[in-house]
């Protein structure tokens, strides 16, 4: 799940195909003064809920090991659902390299019309998608990205940076009237860069903060028994902090855990992903979970709406130009209890 942040010049999603586009006011072929010469807005159709070309979608995706990925593969699905002209070959899934490059591979000998793939490997898969890219077959590149953008159509996915730096000012604001506060973090896996430009970006808004100094940072797995074992860690090394950011949901049931057997109660906590038991404790507002920032798995819903519309030959609803883009990043939203009802149904288990 690595950002796309050298190509990309905004991190704000878009919602596209039959959802509303968050684009903003879209200006086409604007000149100095008014004349009838003036080029107009394309007139490409847009995709949009009306049937159009049949299209046969091939989605291939690592094993739903995770609640994250499990909610991928349900987005995914209930998308396709929704349009009677999609018919969605799935694959089974699976961590092995070796496995998925062989799904993917009867997909392309089945000659579907788009391929999703989320790779469990991006940099391994990359052969794969330029075999499909070369069989006339497009490519949707889910969050994991190919080392080639000639293995892809249109890259979509999370905004890792984004999550961290958003963590960090919701944190930072939150302290800012606290002199010498203390913040820890919880990362996930440390070998992912992921988890790096998590970090980064954290540690990135809280520069803003001088008042707020991180004094401690643990890598668990994103795992919920990695979430409770490291965040017992912590805790017993940190008598005292005011925030604390954990990178995940999943991890984050753990780290919960550990925090009520320690009988902890003086911090506030930010969690990360968007897990339906996070909004849950948020609405409630009972404990010490405040916030969690978004890394929706909607992706996947709306990698569908992309490859339905490529396969039909139509662009994005909203925007001007005849061809949907090369790469979407998307927001990561912070929930509190402020907006928490809004997100409530995109919320996994």
């Amino acid at each position: 799940m690595q950002p796309l942040e050298s190509r990309l010049p905004t991190r704000r999603g878009l919602l596209f195909g039959a959802a509303a586009v968050s684009a903003g006011a879209v200006l086409a072929g604007c000149t100095s003064n008014e004349s009838d010469d003036e080029p107009a807005a394309n007139d490409q159709p847009a995709a949009d809920d009306k049937p159009g070309k049949q299209v046969t979608i091939g989605f291939a995706g690592p094993q739903a090991d995770h609640g994250w990925l499990n909610a991928i593969n349900d987005n995914a699905k209930n998308r396709a659902k929704k349009y009677s002209d999609v018919t969605l070959e799935i694959t089974e899934g699976s961590n092995d390299t070796a496995a998925q490059i062989g799904q993917i591979e009867t997909l392309i000998n089945k000659k579907v019309d788009v391929l999703v793939i989320l790779p469990a490997d991006g940099k391994a898969l990359t052969q794969v998608g330029l075999k499909a890219m070369r069989a006339g077959i497009p490519v949707v590149n889910l969050d994991r990205i190919f080392n080639s953008p000639q293995a892809y159509r249109c890259w979509i996915g999370g905004d890792n940076y984004g999550m961290g730096l958003n963590a960090g000012h919701y944190i930072g604001e939150k302290l800012k009237g606290k002199s010498d506060a203390r913040v820890i973090e919880l990362a996930g896996l440390d070998n992912l860069e992921l988890t790096q430009q998590r970090t980064k970006g954290f540690d990135d808004a809280l520069k803003n903060y001088p008042n707020v100094k991180k004094v401690a940072r643990q890598a668990a797995e994103f795992t919920v028994e990695s979430g409770q074992a490291k965040m017992a860690q912590l805790l017993q090394a940190q008598s005292k902090f005011d925030a604390l950011w954990n990178h995940d949901d999943d991890q984050g049931v753990g780290a919960l855990r550990a925090i009520e057997q320690a009988g902890r109660d003086d911090f506030l906590m930010v969690g990360g992903a968007g897990a339906l038991s996070a909004f849950q404790a948020i609405k409630k507002d009972d404990g010490v979970l405040k916030a969690t920032v978004l890394y929706p798995p909607t992706m996947a819903a709306s990698a569908i709406d992309l490859a339905r519309a490529l396969g039909q030959g139509k662009g994005i609803g909203g925007l001007a130009e005849f061809e949907i883009p090369a790469s979407l990043t998307l927001y990561s939203a912070v929930v509190d209890k402020t907006n928490v009802d809004q997100y409530m149904s995109t919320g996994f288990k």
